[in-house]
This record gives structure tokens, C-alpha cells and sequence, in this order.
């Protein structure tokens, strides 16, 4: 076997992801993960001297599928704005040599998205019809492609800040499903919502649950901002909290770390992850309350799609 990886640049792995179906290779690992087929460690978090940003190194292991690795995203300060870039290495555990490396910064945004979409499958009641979206980049237009067909969506509404100037993006997104319309306000995107998928790089709070009108699932996603955070984190001990990875989630969402801190949330009050509702170890909730889902980005999910485009390329 050559010691030399494959190298993978991010045109190339938009082009292959787009033959993979990205949400059911992270319905496997979270079955992976339940089954003790997978290790996932915390996420390492690395700075850099005199506040010049920081890393993240996010790790796997799929034992099924004979692989580990690791994603690495740096977040460099600079003066005309943070540059945030990402690439995952892919390992043999049987020879050690390297397989792949790609630049993880296609693979994120598609497993993130389709993270998000495995947790409304999960959990978002059957009988669901009006979805709510806040964000409208790259992000957000994935999370709209993996979970449109989950549910007899009515209506699709996505709002975010001067949207309704840009056109170009305005356009694109109304070409991904006919039944998608651009909001004025947050306010009116998420009204009467059963489903909202915050899909933002916010380091601070986007909407408040206490002013909607009615229980929903509320998703929400991570950025590099220390602590960064969307909904705020009193509102955890009013709603039924879900997340990715129950084991390593709560040490590095934001308002997890606050809630524990200033408001006396305990993670302990965590219903269950992916791992429990792919497992069925724990039940579909019951819609009393909020049901709120948590996503930091796990190495699995990384590694997951890393050796699904490897597989591609032999």
C-alpha cells in the first residue's frame, strides 16, 4: 500500500459528495457509536499565542470500517476578518499508513446539514408542516436540501438579515424547493413553526423560544466564536434537550457551558443523542414543551464522510 494519501481539494469533494448519501452514512455511525463500534473523543481545543485565534481538532474512530482520523480547523484572527479553513486526514488502523486527505471544508457543511436532518427525522412530529429556517448561506441551503423530503412540508420560510437585497442568493434559494418563501422578519419566519433549524454563524442568541407561540423543535448548529451560542441558555431548563453526542456535547456548546454556569441547567437533564433515538433507547418526545437539538460537529462525522469519498476514489 502507498504511504502517499490520496489529496482531495474541495471542488473534487463537492463533486463526490454528491454521490453519497450523506445522511444515512451518519445514521450508521450514530449506530456505530451505539453498537460500540465507534470512539468518539472530546473535542481538543488548542489557542494560539497573544488572542491569533485558535484550533479544533475533532477525532473518530469507525473500528467497523477499519479507520480513524482527525479534522483540523483553525480560526486565524486577521484584521480584515477571521479566515476559518478545515482538512481531515484518513487512517488505516490496519497498516497505519494515511489514505486520504481532504479539504474538510465541503464534507462539514454536508454532514453538518445532514446531522441536523438525521435529529428532525428523529424527532420532529410526524405530522410536522411548516418549516422555519434562519440563515441563508451554504449551511442553510444544505440543511434545506437533506430535509425537505422528511416531512409534507406545507410551508418552508427562511429569513436572514438583508436577504431580501440579495438577489442572486434570494434566487437560489427559491430554485431549491417551490414551496419556499423569504420572510421579512425573524418574527414572521418563525411563527406557528414545527420545525426551526437555526443554521448560523452567530456567536450569540437568534431567537428566543419563550415567544413562540407554540412547542417546536428548534435545531441548532456551531461556529468557532468561543462559547458561540443561538438560542439563550436560561431557555434549556424550559425546553426537552437533545444533542448529537450526549459525552462530549455539553463541554463544548456554548449555552451548555453558560446554562451550567449562571442559570443551573445540569447535562444531566440531556433526554438522549443520536446514538439513544437511532438505538431506540429512548422514545420521540412528546411535544408538552420545546424540544431543542444540539450539534457541535463530531470527528465521526468527519472521518464517516472522509472514508466514504476514499471508497469512492478505489
Amino acid at each position: 500500500m502507498s504511504a502517499t494519501p490520496y489529496v482531495i481539494d474541495q471542488t473534487q469533494a463537492r463533486a463526490l459528495l454528491a454521490q453519497i448519501d450523506v445522511p444515512q452514512i451518519m445514521r450508521k455511525l450514530f449506530r456505530d457509536l451505539a453498537n460500540g463500534q465507534a470512539v468518539q473523543p472530546a473535542q481538543q481545543l488548542v489557542e494560539f499565542p497573544q488572542g491569533g485565534g485558535d484550533f479544533i481538532n475533532y477525532l473518530g474512530v469507525l473500528a467497523e470500517d477499519g479507520v480513524y482520523g482527525v479534522k483540523t480547523s483553525p480560526y486565524i484572527v486577521r484584521e480584515q476578518g477571521p479566515l476559518v479553513t478545515a482538512w481531515t486526514l484518513l487512517m488505516s488502523m490496519h497498516s497505519g499508513q494515511p489514505l486520504l486527505l481532504c479539504d474538510a471544508g465541503e464534507l462539514t457543511t454536508a454532514r453538518t446539514a445532514a446531522t441536523t436532518a438525521v435529529a428532525v427525522d428523529a424527532l420532529a412530529p410526524l405530522n410536522a408542516t411548516r418549516l422555519a429556517i434562519i440563515g441563508s448561506g451554504k449551511v442553510a441551503q444544505a440543511h434545506l436540501h437533506y430535509v425537505k423530503t422528511l416531512r409534507e412540508w406545507q410551508s418552508i420560510r427562511i429569513y436572514a438579515p438583508n436577504l431580501g437585497e440579495d438577489r442572486q442568493t434570494a434566487s437560489l434559494l427559491q430554485t431549491l424547493d417551490p414551496r419556499l418563501s423569504i420572510a421579512d422578519s425573524r418574527e414572521a419566519a418563525i411563527a406557528e413553526a414545527d420545525v426551526i433549524m437555526l443554521c448560523t454563524s452567530s456567536a450569540g442568541p437568534v431567537i428566543d423560544p419563550a415567544t413562540l407561540s407554540k412547542p417546536a423543535l428548534i435545531t441548532s448548529i456551531s461556529t468557532n466564536a468561543p462559547r458561540a451560542h443561538e438560542v439563550p441558555p436560561r431557555s434549556l431548563n424550559d425546553m426537552q434537550v437533545f444533542c448529537d453526542y450526549r459525552l462530549t456535547t455539553p463541554g463544548s456548546a456554548g449555552e451548555m457551558l453558560i446554562a451550567g454556569e449562571q442559570h443551573g441547567w445540569d447535562k444531566a437533564a440531556i433526554v438522549g443523542d443520536l446514538a439513544d433515538l437511532l438505538s431506540e433507547k429512548v422514545p420521540r418526545p412528546e411535544y408538552d414543551r420545546h424540544v431543542f437539538f444540539r450539534s457541535i460537529g463530531l470527528g465521526l462525522e468527519d472521518i464517516a464522510l472522509a472514508n466514504a469519498v476514499y471508497h469512492l476514489q478505489n
